[in-house]
């Protein structure tokens, strides 16, 4: 599976800058990691049975998969002038770009690509690729917004959930790969309904619900210094919403990472309303990880 060593970090690229940056970032995180670089292109024009040779006398090497060939070319000596130390390849594989990924994340250790590509998606905040791709990929994935820092912690949101503790071993071992402090951000709000239909409380002790809300952040981070014992960790508890905590926490960031899914509010959607919210308004990237089934 995609933990096994020589497990590639994957990125994808369509010719936008926002791929490219994707590329520079990928390039990093494998050199980090010890691992080679895989750039892949989604090329869907086959599925439309659009031809794919140069229209009549049209220049050699006009036609759509040799123009293919050479953004992946082109993205490939893109990462090695960047990281002179990784070992990059690239290949251009049928399908399209949300399936290409999902497919690749089976066999890869993190799937790297721009928050927006080329498309009609100049409007979104993140792309359609980025959010299908966050959504179902097997292994983590990382998403390119806001600023790249070299400074500044690793932030992961926590909430009890078995996903948020997957993204909390994530972060811990991007703190450690990066020698900076790990940053717990939990956010509460008033006592909510446990089923449906389920009169909330008038009146609650504040005290208390912030020591219950102490407890779940204390419980999520069991453990972790037996584990990580150099990795220093700040714990932040906050009362507000869990989405505009971690948007604020990645302004000094230099990597928020978020599980897939959690509790409460967060169940209703297969990406989870926090992640999705953070993935449109981070300012940093973002590494998106699902817990293990």
């Amino acid at each position: 599976m995609n933990a096994a060593n020589g497990a590639a970090v994957v990125v994808g690229v369509d010719g936008s800058e926002q791929a490219l940056r994707a590329v520079r970032l990928a390039a990093g995180e494998a050199t980090r990691r010890g691992r080679t670089l895989r750039v892949v292109h989604g090329f869907v024009w086959p599925l439309l049975r659009v031809p794919l040779g140069p229209v009549p006398d049209a220049p050699p090497g006009a036609g759509l998969r040799e123009q293919a060939e050479r953004l992946v070319a082109h993205a490939v000596a893109h990462a090695e002038s960047a990281a002179p130390e990784v070992r990059a390849t690239g290949e251009v594989i049928d399908g399209e770009a949300s399936a290409v990924l999902v497919g690749e994340s089976t066999s890869a250790a993190l799937i790297v690509l721009g928050d927006r590509g080329l498309g009609g998606f100049a409007a979104l905040a993140v792309g359609s690729v980025a959010i299908q791709v966050a959504a179902y990929a097997d292994c983590p994935v990382l998403v390119a917004r806001g600023a790249d820092r070299a400074d500044g912690p690793v932030v992961v949101g926590v909430d009890g959930s078995a996903p948020a503790r997957a993204a909390v071993e994530f972060a811990a071992d991007e703190a450690a790969t990066r020698g900076v402090a790990l940053r717990a951000v939990h956010a509460y709000r008033h006592p909510g309904a446990a089923r449906p239909g389920d009169m909330q409380p008038l009146v609650y002790d504040e005290g208390q619900l912030r020591g219950e809300e102490e407890r779940v952040l204390t419980a999520s981070l069991a453990g972790l210094g037996e584990r990580r014992p150099a990795v220093p960790v700040e714990r932040v508890l906050t009362r507000g919403r869990a989405a505009a905590a971690l948007a604020e926490a990645s302004r000094a960031a230099q990597l928020l990472v978020v599980g897939c899914r959690g509790r409460g509010e967060l169940t209703g959607l297969v990406l989870g309303s926090v992640s999705h919210a953070v993935l449109h308004r981070a300012d940093c990237p973002v590494a998106v990880v699902r817990a293990p089934v």
